[in-house]
Protein backbone atom coordinates (compact mmCIF):
# COMPACT_ATOMS: atom_id res chain seq x y z
CA UNK A 1 0.00 0.00 0.00
CA UNK A 2 1.20 3.42 -0.93
CA UNK A 3 1.64 6.30 1.37
CA UNK A 4 2.96 9.70 1.43
CA UNK A 5 3.71 11.73 4.75
CA UNK A 6 4.11 15.30 4.67
CA UNK A 7 5.81 17.08 6.73
CA UNK A 8 7.47 21.03 7.64
CA UNK A 9 4.39 22.98 7.28
CA UNK A 10 3.88 25.90 9.71
CA UNK A 11 3.21 29.74 10.14
CA UNK A 12 5.47 31.99 8.25
CA UNK A 13 5.87 35.79 7.59
CA UNK A 14 6.02 37.10 4.16
CA UNK A 15 8.47 37.54 2.64
CA UNK A 16 10.31 34.39 4.87
CA UNK A 17 11.03 30.85 3.50
CA UNK A 18 9.84 27.02 4.50
CA UNK A 19 10.49 23.77 3.05
CA UNK A 20 8.17 20.66 3.15
CA UNK A 21 8.91 17.47 3.16
CA UNK A 22 7.03 14.37 1.95
CA UNK A 23 8.01 10.76 2.21
CA UNK A 24 6.75 8.14 0.55
CA UNK A 25 6.37 4.11 1.11
CA UNK A 26 4.88 1.31 -0.54
CA UNK A 27 6.71 2.23 -4.47
CA UNK A 28 9.87 2.03 -6.17
CA UNK A 29 9.89 5.98 -5.82
CA UNK A 30 13.00 6.34 -8.30
CA UNK A 31 11.16 5.44 -11.26
CA UNK A 32 8.02 7.86 -10.16
CA UNK A 33 7.02 11.64 -11.24
CA UNK A 34 6.27 13.79 -8.07
CA UNK A 35 3.88 16.54 -7.50
CA UNK A 36 2.89 18.88 -4.86
CA UNK A 37 -0.49 20.41 -4.99
CA UNK A 38 -2.23 23.36 -2.94
CA UNK A 39 -5.50 24.03 -2.19
CA UNK A 40 -6.40 27.35 -0.71
CA UNK A 41 -9.51 28.14 1.50
CA UNK A 42 -12.82 28.00 -1.49
CA UNK A 43 -10.40 27.53 -4.22
CA UNK A 44 -9.62 24.16 -6.31
CA UNK A 45 -6.75 22.33 -5.58
CA UNK A 46 -3.61 23.22 -8.21
CA UNK A 47 -0.68 21.75 -8.83
CA UNK A 48 2.82 24.03 -7.79
CA UNK A 49 5.18 21.79 -9.07
CA UNK A 50 6.34 17.87 -10.28
CA UNK A 51 9.47 16.44 -10.68
CA UNK A 52 9.21 13.16 -12.80
CA UNK A 53 12.07 9.87 -12.77
CA UNK A 54 14.57 11.50 -14.63
CA UNK A 55 14.93 14.84 -12.53
CA UNK A 56 12.60 17.48 -14.92
CA UNK A 57 11.29 19.99 -12.63
CA UNK A 58 8.31 22.09 -13.53
CA UNK A 59 6.75 24.78 -11.65
CA UNK A 60 3.46 26.92 -12.07
CA UNK A 61 3.76 30.35 -13.31
CA UNK A 62 2.81 31.50 -9.58
CA UNK A 63 5.77 30.50 -7.77
CA UNK A 64 8.31 29.92 -10.78
CA UNK A 65 11.47 31.73 -9.02
CA UNK A 66 10.47 31.17 -5.81
CA UNK A 67 9.85 27.51 -5.42
CA UNK A 68 12.07 24.85 -5.83
CA UNK A 69 11.42 21.03 -5.93
CA UNK A 70 14.18 18.24 -5.54
CA UNK A 71 14.02 14.53 -4.39
CA UNK A 72 16.18 12.37 -2.70
CA UNK A 73 15.56 8.77 -4.21
CA UNK A 74 17.97 7.54 -1.28
CA UNK A 75 15.33 8.73 1.31
CA UNK A 76 12.47 7.89 -0.45
CA UNK A 77 11.59 11.85 0.32
CA UNK A 78 10.02 14.59 -2.18
CA UNK A 79 10.71 18.37 -1.23
CA UNK A 80 9.44 21.70 -2.13
CA UNK A 81 11.52 24.29 -1.22
CA UNK A 82 9.57 28.14 -0.75
CA UNK A 83 11.33 31.20 -0.61
CA UNK A 84 10.03 34.62 -0.93
CA UNK A 85 6.43 33.61 0.17
CA UNK A 86 3.59 35.57 -0.06
CA UNK A 87 0.07 35.68 2.12
CA UNK A 88 -1.36 34.37 -1.15
CA UNK A 89 0.73 31.26 -0.87
CA UNK A 90 -1.06 30.21 2.48
CA UNK A 91 -2.85 26.71 1.83
CA UNK A 92 -2.99 23.18 2.29
CA UNK A 93 -0.02 21.89 0.43
CA UNK A 94 -0.52 17.72 -0.95
CA UNK A 95 2.08 15.12 -1.89
CA UNK A 96 0.80 13.24 -4.80
CA UNK A 97 1.60 10.71 -6.81
CA UNK A 98 0.81 8.06 -9.49
CA UNK A 99 0.23 4.47 -8.91
CA UNK A 100 -1.24 2.05 -11.44
CA UNK A 101 -3.59 5.26 -12.86
CA UNK A 102 -5.02 6.55 -9.50
CA UNK A 103 -3.54 9.05 -7.79
CA UNK A 104 -2.35 8.99 -4.14
CA UNK A 105 -2.28 11.38 -2.01
CA UNK A 106 -1.38 12.80 1.41
CA UNK A 107 -3.25 14.25 4.30
CA UNK A 108 -1.22 17.77 3.48
CA UNK A 109 0.69 20.03 5.41
CA UNK A 110 -0.67 23.97 6.19
CA UNK A 111 1.29 26.84 5.29
CA UNK A 112 0.01 30.03 6.34
CA UNK A 113 2.08 33.15 5.57
CA UNK A 114 1.08 35.86 7.30
CA UNK A 115 1.49 39.85 6.47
Amino acid sequence: QVHLVESGGGLVQAGGSLRLSCAATGINFKIYAMNWYRQAPGKQRDLVARIDSGGKRDYADLVAGRFHIARDNNRNTVYLQMNSLEPEDTAIYYCNTKNRGSDVWGRGAQVTVSS
